[in-house]
């Protein structure tokens, strides 16, 4: 199975139409409507990907402003996780370039014609392409594949895409999972959260990861941001150097009825305890990058931040 991350622009003008690609056909026909964009590089921060693809294939400067959902798709043996950010477009009219066709499209005929289920996603449109509801009887988890070969005199490659929650009760707690050591980051406190499974959504992976690292019930809200990074140097599953590769999805999160934390799966896993915590005892905690992540994308005005710097 090949898992791929991708970015894309949701662009409107003033009358609310999109800005979409198609491909052009020899015989003067046209393919489904597309969001500007497609598969990232590795080590490319989403962001940078959007700015670069869509940019090229609409034939206008278009600048990104932030990301508004993180979408999947599972199409046979590939899955895609998908970061869609609003943009906003520059002067000029919008022609495309090289096979493809760019034009501003109503939702509506967006609709009514051909089109990709990223479109549908940003429409709010039912669609059974996208990643829908988790399979309850799924045993194991379907886990990336393994990295891939280096060619000769490059380190291998592994990339992920993960999503995580800032989760909190009506009083204001924080969940926080402690990573096992042994494992990057052991001994930390993180967000709960994880790699995005085959044919799952970036935001029930959030939900199914939560229960099994803390038990708790949670319901995602909205998505606070999108971070990137990369290691070159890390050390992958087989003690191996790793050039790797994660992109992060970061949700707020919230528990309506929560209980004593605990972890629900435990056989080898990397979560050795989780708690709810006050925000004053975040204070001076061990927290891991993806913790670091959440509060650099939180203003300075925001809840969790200011419960935590009061």
């Amino acid at each position: 199975m090949q898992f791929r991350i991708a970015a894309y622009g949701e662009v409107r003008d003033d009358e609310g139409r999109l800005l979409l690609t198609r491909r052009r056909h020899s015989k003067g026909s046209h393919g489904p409507w597309h969001l500007p964009g497609g598969v990232i590089d590795h080590g490319e921060a989403p962001s940078e990907a959007a700015d670069r693809l869509v940019t090229s294939e609409v034939g206008i400067p278009c600048a990104v402003e932030r990301p508004l959902a993180a979408v999947a798709i599972a199409k046979k043996e590939t899955h895609t996780n998908a970061v869609v950010f609003g943009m906003r477009a520059g002067n000029g009219t919008p022609e495309g370039k090289g096979p493809f066709t760019a034009e501003w499209v109503s939702p509506e005929r967006a609709l009514a014609e051909a089109h990709s289920p990223f479109v549908s996603a940003v429409l709010g449109a039912r669609d059974e392409r996208l990643a829908g509801e988790i399979t309850k009887d799924r045993k194991e988890p379907v886990r990336p594949t393994p990295p891939s070969k280096a060619k000769k005199g490059r380190r291998r490659r592994g990339q992920r895409f993960g999503a995580y929650g800032v989760v909190s009760d009506a009083d204001g707690r924080i969940l926080l999972a402690q990573i096992t050591e042994g494992y990057p980051g052991g001994g930390t406190w993180h967000l709960p959260g994880g790699g995005v499974d085959f044919g799952e959504a970036p935001a029930e992976a959030v939900v199914r990861e939560v229960w099994e690292e803390t038990g708790q019930r949670a319901s995602v809200d909205a998505l606070l941001g999108v971070t990137s990074f990369r290691h070159r140097r890390a050390i992958g599953p087989e003690g191996a150097p790793l050039d790797w590769h994660g992109v992060r999805a970061i949700y707020a999160a919230s528990v309506e009825d929560p209980s004593q934390a605990h972890v629900v799966e435990t056989a080898g896993g990397s979560t050795s305890q989780s708690r709810w915590f006050q925000a004053s005892e975040l204070r001076g905690l061990p927290v891991s990058a993806a913790v670091e992540d959440a509060l650099g994308i939180l203003d300075e005005d925001g809840p969790l931040n200011r419960r935590l710097f009061a």
